[in-house]
């Protein structure tokens, strides 16, 4: 897998709408420039900001988990970050709550604790501890393959693409 420093940015957009994507420092000046024009040509198809996906439909993207009615809900106890943390979470958060990616609920049966972890480009991604939930749920009889596997399966391919244009899971 390639690691953040055997990558390049590149800006598709311009120096007010920045659109930044990272390419292999080991193409050729003949496949980075057709990489970055390809690119070009379908940059409307990926999602540069929440603000992108305010229009997903929920019935596309709602989700509901069946879980195990012997196991109670859990509220987690409160989790405490340092102060300059807990302002990048604030900032991310509301950066979803804005988008309607997320939203707040008063009264929720399931609470959990947010779980930063940091980037190798020094931002964070905000993550949220299920660890109660997943305890809860029931156990999946066909999980996805291990990641690794599909890593080696992409071998054979000249180029691979890792689609992390914006927070890395969308």
């Amino acid at each position: 897998m390639f690691k953040l420093e055997e990558t390049e940015a590149v800006n598709l957009g311009d120096s007010e709408a920045v659109k930044e994507t990272r390419i292999s420092i080991h193409l050729s000046p003949l496949e980075k420039e057709e990489y970055i024009r390809f690119q070009r040509e379908y940059e409307d198809i990926f999602a540069w900001s929440y603000d992108y996906m305010t229009r997903l439909s929920t019935s596309i993207v709602d989700h509901k988990l069946p879980t195990n009615p012997t196991c109670p809900p859990v509220k987690q106890e409160l989790k405490k970050f340092k102060p300059d943390m807990s302002f990048k979470i604030k900032e991310e958060v509301t950066k979803k709550i804005k988008a309607k990616v997320h939203w707040v609920v008063e009264y929720p049966t399931w609470l959990a604790n947010i779980v930063s972890v940091p980037k190798m480009d020094g931002k964070i991604r905000v993550c949220v501890g299920y660890r109660d939930l997943n305890r809860a749920g029931h156990k999946d009889d066909f999980p996805l393959p291990n990641i690794h596997i599909l890593i080696d399966n992409c071998t054979k391919h000249e180029l691979q693409s890792f689609v992390d244009y914006f927070a890395g899971y969308h």
